[in-house]
């Protein structure tokens, strides 16, 4: 791995793959939906939705041919801290990928035409969201765990809160939250270094230097929501407070949260499904914030079943932290550093890999140092983080059955 920082701050890094033609490129933003104001909740995803329709001299079709003529893909993704413009191209083409890339960020088109229409799709997803229990509980639940924060809110925003955004809101956005000091342009494949860095400076001089201001601090507090209407099956999620990126329990609370419901070894899987035959989906999950953590986990189920799958999703999960065996420790130890390696088979997981260090560590880690983190952890350490987690605030959300408390 390599990185150049430019005058501006712009972070550079690539990571070579001698075994490969191709190459995967981001610009990869720490600016994401904590970062918005209320009324203009989901702006952050509208702005990455909007650059497509046309950007530096070519409309939204011109953007589409350029990058499907040379066989390559251009896509953007935004969560609730960062936003990304990525690019999968033969080697050859990663000027090109850069050019897009660069138009989409510096270059925009924001025609008041096209915001209506634009905002019009963005409704469908939202609907669409809505329709879809599994997807939408998570949204509630995270509203229940940060009520009235940022980082409560949905990361597509609300009806009214997409209505109120304006053309100059979005060139705000741009001009406020795309600073060069808070992004990182990363390639993997088939790159030169120093090819890249050259790239970087002549597409992007005119970013604003300086980095963006941080969010609001996050603070866990928990609550119950139930979801908006019904639904064939009752959809159970439970949250606790969870460590934060940097914190030293990281890993040991990542590693509790695999070995309750990370997979069908899981002891969630095994009695909830395997066992009683509760649920058809069942898991549980540590997501981690740059100043908060949430451990979390779902159910779908009949609901004639809610009430009994949530209790026994209770008991399971708290027998965890007294009973956790050596065995079960060790899987899921093995599991967390085989995903990492088997994420890093593909440029696009080293260039997200790579990102991803950059915002929280603000440096290159090699990987072989987060399987040394990994090994330091002891079983005592994953029992001892889920009984702090436990022994916090909780959150739950329902769909489908309101009465029932989850977990």
């Amino acid at each position: 791995m390599k990185l150049t920082i430019l005058d501006s701050g712009l972070r550079v890094a690539s990571r070579t793959m001698p075994s490969v033609e191709t190459v995967a490129v981001g610009l990869y933003a720490d600016a994401g939906s904590r970062h918005e104001p209320a009324r203009l909740n989901g702006i952050a995803h509208l702005f990455e939705h909007m650059v497509f329709k046309g950007a530096g001299t070519r409309s939204a079709r011109e953007i589409s041919e350029a990058i499907e003529d040379v066989g390559g893909d251009l896509n953007a993704s935004t969560d609730r801290e960062g936003t990304s413009f990525t690019a999968s191209l033969l080697a050859e083409h990663l000027p090109l990928g850069i050019e897009l890339i660069a138009d989409l960020v510096l270059r925009p088109r924001f025609d008041p035409a096209d915001l209506i229409r634009e905002k019009e799709v963005v409704l469908q997803e939202l609907g669409e969201a809505r329709d879809t229990p599994s997807d939408i509980i998570f949204d509630e639940l995270w509203s229940a765990a940060y009520p009235d924060q940022p980082l409560g809110r949905s990361v597509l925003g609300e009806e009214t809160s997409i209505a109120a955004i304006g053309v100059d809101d979005l060139y705000d956005w741009q001009r406020g939250q795309y600073r060069a000091g808070s992004l990182y342009l990363v390639a993997a494949g088939k790159v030169d270094h120093d090819a890249l860095v050259r790239l970087a400076e002549a597409h992007f001089a005119g970013l604003p230097q300086g980095s963006i201001a941080a969010p609001e601090p996050a603070r866990f507090i928990g609550g119950v929501r139930a979801g908006r209407g019904r639904a064939d099956q009752a959809h159970l999620a439970a949250a606790f407070a969870g460590p934060a990126q940097g914190d030293p329990d990281h890993y040991a609370a990542r590693l509790f949260a695999d070995l309750v419901g990370g997979g069908a070894s899981s002891r969630l899987f095994q009695a909830v499904r395997e066992d009683r035959g509760l649920a058809y989906s069942v898991w549980a999950s540590l997501q981690p914030y740059r100043d908060s953590g949430i451990f979390h986990f779902y159910a779908a189920t009949a609901r004639r079943e809610a009430a009994a799958a949530a209790a026994l999703i209770q008991d399971v999960v708290a027998e965890a932290v007294e009973t956790a065996t050596r065995r079960e420790f060790e899987r899921v130890r093995i599991q967390a550093k085989a995903g990492l390696m088997m994420s890093l088979e593909s440029s696009w997981g080293q260039a997200a890999y790579v990102a991803r260090q950059l915002s929280v560590r603000g440096r290159l880690v090699e990987p072989r140092e987060v399987l040394a983190e990994l090994e330091t952890v002891t079983l005592d350490d994953v029992r001892a983080a889920g009984a702090r987690m436990l022994a916090g605030p909780r959150a739950s959300a329902t769909i489908g059955l309101p009465a029932v408390r989850a977990a």
